[in-house]
Parts: structure tokens; C-alpha cells; sequence
């Protein structure tokens, strides 16, 4: 019988492996449906809407990457744990680039507050401390760094450092020698 079998987790794992193929933009109910084999009308039995399976997929999307940055921090400081946090996020839009996506879609905050989210601001903060800022700069530093690192994985997963012979790992380096540089000069550490 078509439909058996079918779970939110299946569902949602099944959006998220399309959205990795089609784009997240791409994800719809329907397609879903036909690659699990069944009509529209059984997975919403399960879920919703289609929002709710994009909120999903982003949910799936910020645990894994949460999971992959603690075990990547354990053991680590200063900018060794600065490096470690933002190879998480590259390497995991070059795997999942339909996830990544998903990782920003915009949560109610009642959900966000609820999903991985935090877990990354507390990584983030945790990452700061070992820069010792003051308190009243971590929230601007882990803005600082989210933009940062979002910014420069959304570019080059756009394409947009084809266009020039630097290799992108390189700038990549550079990038955060260059993060670990200005958290350096605003810790209160004497340099």
C-alpha cells in the first residue's frame, strides 16, 4: 500500500537529499511525493504544508552542521578553533548546498530558539571566549563572523570566484587569517 513506511523523519530526510539536487528553492511537496513513490495527499498526513517541510529540511540542516562543529572544536582554541568552526560551514555547502541554503531559511523564533541554531552562537561564543573579548563585543563578533562566513561560502557557491585565476582556497586562508587577525586586535589580552 502506498504510503506505508512513511515517517515525518523520512519525509524530511527525503526533502532534504532533493534539495541538495534541486536547490532548496526547488523543494516542493510534490516532488517529495513522487520520489518516495507516493501521491501528494499521504505526505500530508505527515506534515503540514509545504512550509513546514522547508522548516524541517532547515532544522535536519542546522543539527547536522551543529553535530559536525562539535566534534571539529573538541580540543581546540583560539583561531586553530576559528578555522575548524568555519571549514564545517564551507565544507558542508559543498556537500549539501541544498542544506546550507536550508540552514538560513527564516524561522518563527519560537522555532529557531527551539532548533540548532543557539547550539551555533553558543560554538561561536565559545570560540570568542579563547580571543578574550569583552562581553559587550561578542554579539557584534559572532555577526561579524556569521556574515563572514556566509558570505564568502553564498559567493563562491554562486560562482562568483570563477572569474579570476586566485584560487579560492587560498582566499579562503586569507579570509580567516584575517578574522583571526581582528579578533586578535580587539581582544583584552595584551598582544
Amino acid at each position: 500500500m502506498a504510503g506505508r513506511g512513511l515517517t515525518v523523519e523520512r519525509i524530511t530526510r527525503t526533502a532534504a537529499d532533493l534539495a541538495d539536487e534541486l536547490g532548496f528553492d526547488g523543494l516542493t511537496v510534490s516532488a517529495v511525493a513522487r520520489r518516495l513513490g507516493v501521491k501528494d495527499p499521504n505526505l500530508y498526513a505527515h506534515i503540514e504544508n509545504a512550509r513546514e517541510l522547508k522548516v524541517r529540511v532547515a532544522l535536519l540542516a542546522l543539527e547536522e552542521m551543529a553535530d559536525r562543529a562539535t566534534a571539529a572544536l573538541a580540543g581546540r582554541a583560539g583561531k586553530d578553533a576559528l578555522v575548524a568552526f568555519a571549514d564545517v560551514y564551507r565544507d558542508y555547502a559543498k556537500e549539501h548546498p541544498g542544506r546550507y541554503t536550508a540552514a538560513r531559511f527564516d524561522l518563527d523564533p519560537q522555532t529557531a530558539a527551539a532548533g540548532a541554531g543557539p547550539r551555533h552562537s553558543e560554538m561561536m561564543r565559545a570560540i570568542l571566549r579563547g580571543y578574550d573579548l569583552p562581553e559587550s563585543d561578542q554579539t557584534d563578533a559572532v555577526r561579524f563572523l556569521g556574515g563572514a562566513f556566509h558570505g564568502y561560502v553564498s559567493l563562491e557557491m554562486a560562482g562568483g570566484f570563477r572569474h579570476t585565476p586566485r584560487d579560492a582556497d587560498a582566499s579562503w586562508t586569507w579570509t580567516l587569517d584575517t578574522l583571526d587577525l581582528a579578533l586578535r586586535s580587539r581582544s583584552r589580552k595584551p598582544t
